[in-house]
């Protein structure tokens, strides 16, 4: 074949290749995973999916599958089946089943005890959780199925059974949701992402598809994805903007794409978005410029608070009769957990690893090393030279004592000089000693005080005290044993 030619289609399928992949949508199916890279998606998820809920359902003979919803979501290990009651053989439920993520971040005994909370999470805007179970692998959760679908079911006009793809990826007609609808909704997912805030439950997994209707209310659902360590949705969105850092800007950012989307009926083509279409009221412009505006993804997300102040949602009023219950976490109690969830979003996998890499190339180059070492030379040398100087002041201060003992004592009418006291070793060393213990001998009846009891030198004594250690001579071969008696002798005569 011509060369020419076989460069063309190559050129051709690479264009066609890098559409498929930059759409958000396509990039995550699982036909064009496994086209792209066969060997790490040949396992059937499908199949794996029956086994465990199969082996779940030999321990709980109550329930039974109806059929398997094929490819309604997006994510390739998570399978979900339509469920009944045997006793309630009417009524409908879901049954979700999950693969355990590559962002798992909790233990397994923590992780055991949120699943198994989730069933009693009870608020108005969040869709309840019947069953909840887990595995090493895996976690099984059933939920009651909705006939009205999701809020993307709703925008886009389609079937809540039908799969991912025929649903969202050729809508017939787009058109958005009134601007009453948009409030009303809007402020009741604002409303419920701060109670999760406030109770220590972080989300991240905003998105139309995860928010059921349930007539005019809007319900949340999939609490368990952030437990299960799967990835977001708006994941590679947020994750290029170095100010979307925290949990709580994940979800304002996630929050943003859902007004975009409830407002002109699709998604926005790339973030960040400038320059808007017309929008039913400019009050949604104003929310929509604070979270997918260039400005707002350089200097920061408002809060989630600051949202529900805006003239948008602010005048919306929500009446619910269900009081919120919802036992407050703190994801293993410790902080390492939610800084390993904000590696798992993708918050500190980029930015703060490159300056954790800088850092660390910096003070292992050569020159730091040498610098390290000149410093700690110069805090051994002073060290050094303080230990000797002290050493040599304690050497100093025992001489002087003991010369001072055996110096001739002055009369009771001439008190001694202030150099001779300060040469001599006394001062403050005897104001601190009142009163000094001694020895009673057959010979004296009382006791005798200490000549330096008032720090005063009061001219003839009696002998200083047997058994007191400040009154007796304290020369060399007082301090140290060893020393020659002789010598010191010598030395004194002379």
């Amino acid at each position: 074949m011509d060369r020419e030619f076989i460069a063309e289609r190559q050129k051709g399928l690479q264009n066609y290749l890098s559409v498929i992949t930059t759409n958000h949508v396509l990039s995550n199916c699982e036909l064009v995973k496994k086209f792209l890279d066969p060997n790490n998606y040949s396992a059937n998820y499908t199949e794996i999916a029956l086994q465990q809920v199969s082996m779940f359902f030999r321990s709980e003979p109550k329930w039974e599958v109806v059929e398997p919803l094929k490819d309604i979501g997006w994510r390739i290990r998570k399978k979900y089946f339509l469920m009944k009651i045997k006793n309630q053989p009417k009524e409908r439920l879901v049954l979700s089943w999950a693969d355990l993520g590559p962002d798992k971040y909790l233990s397994d005994k923590d992780f055991q005890c949120l699943i198994k909370l989730l069933p009693s999470c009870l608020h108005p805007y969040v869709y309840r959780v019947t069953f909840a179970t887990a595995s090493e692998s895996s976690a099984l959760l059933i939920r009651m199925f909705s006939e009205k679908g999701t809020l993307k079911d709703l925008i886009y006009k389609a079937k809540p059974k039908d799969p991912f793809l025929k649903k969202y990826c050729n809508p017939k007609k787009i058109q958005g949701l009134e601007l009453q609808q948009i409030k009303t909704y809007g402020r009741q997912i604002l409303e419920v992402l701060k109670f999760l805030h406030d109770k220590g439950f972080p989300y991240g997994h905003l998105h139309a598809s995860n928010v059921l209707l349930d007539g005019d209310t809007c319900r949340l659902l999939d609490l368990e994805n952030s437990l299960l360590g799967l990835p977001s949705f708006y994941r590679p969105f947020f994750t290029q903007f170095r100010k979307i850092n925290t949990l709580e800007s994940v979800d304002v950012h996630c929050f943003g794409h859902l007004l975009y989307e409830m407002t002109y009926g699709r998604p926005p083509d790339s973030v960040p978005v400038d320059s808007f279409p017309p929008a039913p009221s400019m009050a949604v412009v104003a929310v929509l410029e604070s979270t997918l505006s260039s400005d707002a993804c350089k200097h920061g997300m408002p809060t989630v608070s600051r949202l529900l102040q805006m003239p948008l949602f602010s005048d919306v009023l929500l009446t619910t009769s269900e009081k919120p219950q919802f036992k407050k976490v703190s994801l293993g109690n410790c902080q390492w957990c939610l800084l390993m969830f904000m590696v798992s979003c993708g918050l500190l996998k980029i930015h703060q690893h490159r300056r954790l890499t800088r850092a660390q190339s910096h003070h292992g180059s050569e020159e730091e090393r040498k610098k390290r070492k000149i410093l700690a030379r110069k805090k051994s040398k002073r060290s050094a030279i303080e230990n000797s100087e002290e050493h040599s002041m304690k050497y100093s201060n025992s001489n002087n004592s003991g010369s001072g003992a055996s110096s001739p004592l002055t009369s009771p009418s001439s008190p001694t000089p202030p150099s001779t006291a300060a040469a001599l070793g006394w001062g403050k060393r005897y104001k601190r000693r009142a009163v000094c213990s001694t020895s009673t001998t057959s010979t004296a009846a009382s006791t005798s005080r200490c000549p330096f009891a008032s720090g005063e030198h009061r001219g003839a004594h009696s002998a200083p005290s047997a058994g007191c250690e400040r009154c007796e001579p304290r020369g060399l071969a007082q301090l140290h044993p060893e020393f020659p008696k002789g010598n010191f002798e010598k030395s004194r005569n002379l």
